[in-house]
């Protein structure tokens, strides 16, 4: 439940790059371009953005800090996970498969982008 996500960077065009792959490899669309040089993704009400920090310091990733992304399917996951690290992310903690979360099992894979910020990839697990 929220209305949007931006994450700094330090380079807007690998970071198009990144996060084109992953998104359109979840069945998503590829990023556009505001004015400001800001890359945009919607779905539905929800906007995840990708800029250069206004304060203009560098960017840096949040220690602790993860973005969760609500996948179709664990094979959309393992597809989102493939791209990210064929474009410029880092696998974080264990490799892409099912958790017990909250006595549901769950398909979960996560990812560091080119800037360090940690995303999950999660999606229900019919098992």
């Amino acid at each position: 439940m929220f209305s949007h996500v931006v994450v700094g960077s330090n380079n807007i065009e690998a970071s198009k790059k990144f996060y084109d792959a992953i998104f359109t490899a979840a069945g998503g669309a590829a990023g556009t371009v505001d004015a400001k040089g800001r890359v945009a993704y919607t779905d539905g009400n929800a906007r995840f953005l990708v800029t250069k920090p206004i304060n203009g310091q560098p960017a840096t990733f949040a220690n602790g800090g993860t973005i969760g992304l609500s996948i179709k399917s664990p094979a959309l996951v393992d597809a989102w996970h493939a791209a990210g690290v064929a474009n410029g992310g880092a696998t974080a903690e264990n490799p892409p498969g099912v958790r017990e979360s909250g006595g549901k099992k769950v398909y979960l894979a996560y990812m560091r982008d080119p800037d360090g910020n940690k995303l999950c990839a999660r999606s229900s697990y019919p098992g």
